[in-house]
């Protein structure tokens, strides 16, 4: 067995680098081996860096549930508490993030929330907004007008984003908003990353078909009249 230090990294992984500064994966392994040993400030340094993404993961599940922020709080009490049986090994972000998305399913199932769906239709001005999205583009699209547009943009798309199922909803949260790599996602929900590469495709081709829905809705306005 390996021998590891106090910070929990193994002296291999440290040999040949005497003196030199612990890197960003080392130092998080540190402060879970501290939180592993009862430090709860070493836990909150890694909430700190962790908790924007665990919101944005939750929000991406229980999109429009006013219950989102509880949500996290709670994943994020559970993998305290369990941190102890966490795996030095494992990439503590994925172990969090696994747990964050397992509490929103159970909050599903518990609650029966059935998927948000906005009735209303889009104004014509936000129409003619959402033309500049380019087709299976949602998170590389980068207006270049001010920030103030970028922002109606995303929110625009966002909006979009609740008529879909949550698990499609969450596949582009994660990698379009959050920017979770393929293999990250991969490591949250369990599956190999041509499977998640597939559901990325489709999930976007399902976002733009319910883009192009939403514009045909809109009658064509007649001669003569703005």
């Amino acid at each position: 067995m390996a021998n590891v230090t106090k910070s929990g990294i193994t002296r291999g992984e440290r040999a040949g680098r005497p003196g030199e500064p612990l890197t960003p994966a080392e130092e998080e392994k540190l402060l879970v081996r501290r939180a592993q040993e009862g430090d709860a400030s070493a836990y909150e340094e890694l909430v700190r860096t962790h908790q924007r993404r665990v919101l944005g993961v939750v929000g991406g599940i229980l999109r429009g549930s006013e219950d989102v922020e509880d949500v996290a709080q709670q994943a994020l009490a559970k993998a305290y508490f369990s941190i102890r049986g966490f795996d030095l090994r494992s990439a503590f972000g994925t172990w969090l993030y696994k747990i964050a998305v397992n509490e929103c399913w159970d909050y599903l199932r518990k609650k029966k929330v059935r998927r948000l769906v906005y009735e209303a239709d889009l104004s014509e001005e936000q129409v003619r907004k959402l033309d500049s999205v380019p087709e299976y583009s949602f998170g590389d699209w980068r207006p270049r007008e001010d920030a103030g547009r970028r922002v109606e943009q995303r929110q625009l798309v966002e909006r979009l984003l609740g008529e879909l199922e949550e698990k499609d909803q969450l596949m582009l949260v994660m990698k379009e908003v959050e920017g979770f790599s393929v293999e990250e996602i991969g490591e949250v929900l369990g599956l190999n990353i041509n499977t998640v590469k597939v559901r990325l495709f489709r999930a976007r081709g399902r976002l733009m078909e319910i883009y192009r829905k939403r514009l045909h809705k809109r009658p064509l306005p007649r001669p003569g009249i703005k």
